[in-house]
């Protein structure tokens, strides 16, 4: 058991060492994605909706896009970095472009999430969805100014 814990603990280090600051936003990710799959499948039962294998499947290529998408930032920041200090400036981030794509695609998530609650019946905090959708468009506020400011 003790080897056990000792493996979970070096593989969840090594990994939050190569992710960084990048670990917390694709660990929501991820587990809003699992919430909103789960919860999607529940919902459809109340909308009426038959499961269907080549949905789930459309799901399940959803949610690895998603990721793809978090890879893509995350590939777009190795690129700045590698050409700031080619001509010598240091840059005070990483994955700045990964986490805020994994941030935005977090508030989608829990907004799809809220919906499918809302679906199979229960009552939402009134505050609750507002609260979301404008964490999700401070996010794109925040990066539209940076490429205005550019």
């Amino acid at each position: 058991m003790e080897k056990i814990k000792a493996m979970i603990t070096a593989i969840w280090g090594a990994l939050m060492s190569f992710f960084g600051i990048l670990a917390i936003p694709v660990i929501l990710l991820v587990c809003c994605n699992v919430i909103d799959y789960v919860t999607g499948l529940v919902a459809s039962k109340y909308r009426n909706e038959q499961l269907d294998s080549y949905k789930g499947i459309k799901g399940i290529a959803k949610k690895i896009c998603m990721w793809l998408l978090v890879a893509v930032g995350a590939i777009v920041d190795a690129l700045l970095s590698y050409a700031s200090s080619a001509v010598g400036i240091s840059l005070p981030f990483t994955f700045l472009i990964a986490c805020v794509v994994a941030i935005w695609l977090v508030c989608n998530e829990l907004l799809s999430i809220l919906e499918n609650i809302n679906d199979i019946g229960v009552a939402l905090p009134p505050f609750l969805q507002p609260v979301v959708e404008n964490l999700k468009s401070k996010v794109e506020d925040k990066t539209v100014e940076e490429r205005e400011d550019k």
